[in-house]
């Protein structure tokens, strides 16, 4: 039996990707999980496996080429006795589906109606109780739904995963499957709940990336060079477009006395080494920053347009942008709230090297709920960091500085952290983003003061 391997779901909001590697040829032998391509998606390398056992007839990923979720990469020959098992798995799971044609009333839905799905699984009526149920759901029923249900043909889906599209409000036969021989598995139906809400959220915020007018032929006045768009960039300039064009940005800055927090690394910079960490200023501001959030949690949040509300999240997940030869990428800090510093330094440095070499998974960079960027090891005294949709804020940190400040009258040599906070007027007005630049401000000053409320 011929089956295609697909590109599956891979992750949130990862919808296509460039084909880095490909690790098969045609009369290859394969087994299940066996690498076949290695595609470069959301800015990450990932390996797609085969999910059959085989042979490989045909190969249609290239090297270089842009794929999306759902397409093609291989067909293999499968063993006889598999493809036999597979199809008469698939064929009582379809004669199972048969009822499921008849389109029903919501009257007819009610908590008090049983269940035919359900019926038909557990065995829990008997064939003429079921019938007499059905044909007087089919007799309520409009002719012209009835007939509108025979258009669609039948995809390959478990009862499980029917019911739960009819529950999500999903057309199921509009689905891709990404399951094996394209059955239509639960992340399908989820990825389809999530696009229908992105974009339900960009059209009523005009998320969408504007329409551009053509360049001019710039040959007609000199010399030019076309380079084209690597994956990073081309993934980075849609989301920060996304991003600038969804949030109204307003930028609050502030300055930090940081002279304890320099001694305090100092100090302990040997002792992080020991134990396998590199101390920096990024990972003292993160764990001040999971304080902060704490206290102030609408910087944690997300605005839903769309259904008029505003999403408080109980976790804290804090993304730290770095800085790659692919360009940026901000993995993501998991609870950096119940981390300490030592465990949080330990974790940038891992992730800021697995992001250098390309080894860091798509999971990785999501889910963030706050992002830090530091650009304080390039220099400059301040910038206006661009928050990153779905997030509500972003703290910039550029170059600290030696200045004279006063202190018990008198002027002291002092050093100062410049911050930048970018965020979403939408849900925060300026007095709180100034209360809470500040509350960071002070946390990096008097680090004690934290454990005191």
């Amino acid at each position: 039996m011929i089956e295609a391997i697909k590109i599956p779901e891979i992750g949130e909001n990862v919808a296509s990707g460039v084909v880095v590697a490909v690790h098969v040829k045609p009369g290859d032998t394969v087994a299940v999980d066996d690498t076949v391509i290695e595609l470069e998606t959301d800015k990450a390398l990932v390996e797609i496996p085969s999910p059959f056992s085989g042979r490989i007839i045909d190969v249609l990923a290239k090297t270089g080429a842009q794929m999306k979720v759902g397409d093609v990469i291989a067909r293999v020959e499968t063993e006889t006795q598999e493809a036999s098992l597979s199809s008469s798995s698939e064929t009582a799971e379809t004669a199972k589906e048969e009822p499921q044609a008849v389109w029903v009333k919501p009257e007819n839905l009610a908590s008090d109606q049983p269940d035919i799905t359900a019926e038909n699984e557990d065995g829990a009526e008997d064939g003429a109780k079921k019938r007499s149920s059905l044909a007087e759901k089919t007799l309520d029923a409009p002719m012209g739904a009835i007939s509108r249900a025979s258009e669609h043909p039948s995809v390959p889906a478990a009862p499980s995963i029917r019911r739960l599209a009819r529950e999500l409000g999903v057309e199921i036969h509009t689905i891709q499957g990404s399951g094996p021989a394209g059955r239509i598995i639960e992340n399908d139906i989820k990825a389809a709940v999530k696009r229908r809400l992105t974009t339900a959220v960009g059209d009523d915020v005009g998320a969408k990336a504007p329409e551009v007018d053509t360049l001019p032929d710039f040959s007609r006045w000199g010399t030019v060079d076309i380079e084209p768009m690597e994956t990073v960039r081309r993934l980075t300039a849609q989301s920060t477009a996304t991003s600038w064009s969804t949030v109204p940005h307003v930028t609050q800055f502030d300055e930090a006395d940081i002279t304890a927090v320099v001694a305090f690394i100092a100090k302990n910079t040997l002792k992080a080494e020991q134990r396998g960490a590199k101390l920096t200023l990024t990972a003292v501001v993160t764990r001040v920053c999971a304080e902060a959030l704490k206290h102030f949690p609408r910087f944690n949040a997300s605005v839903d347009v769309a259904g008029n509300r505003i999403l408080l999240k109980r976790y804290i997940h804090i993304g730290i942008a770095a800085d790659t030869p692919r360009g940026l990428l901000v993995p993501v800090l998991r609870h950096a709230d119940q981390q300490s510093i030592l465990e949080l330094a330990k974790a940038i440095g891992d992730l800021a090297d697995r992001a250098r070499n390309k080894k860091l998974k798509p999971d990785e960079m999501e889910g963030g709920t706050f992002t830090i960027s530091n650009q304080g090891s390039i220099g400059g005294v301040g910038f206006t960091p661009i928050v990153m949709w779905p997030q509500v804020a972003i703290l910039g940190i550029s170059r600290a500085s030696v200045k004279p400040v006063h202190v018990h009258d008198r002027f002291e040599p002092r050093s100062v952290l410049p911050l930048s906070l970018s965020y979403d007027h939408r849900i925060i007005d300026g007095a709180d983003a100034a209360h809470f630049l500040r509350w960071i401000a002070a946390g990096l000053e008097q680090p004690l003061n934290l454990f005191l409320e």
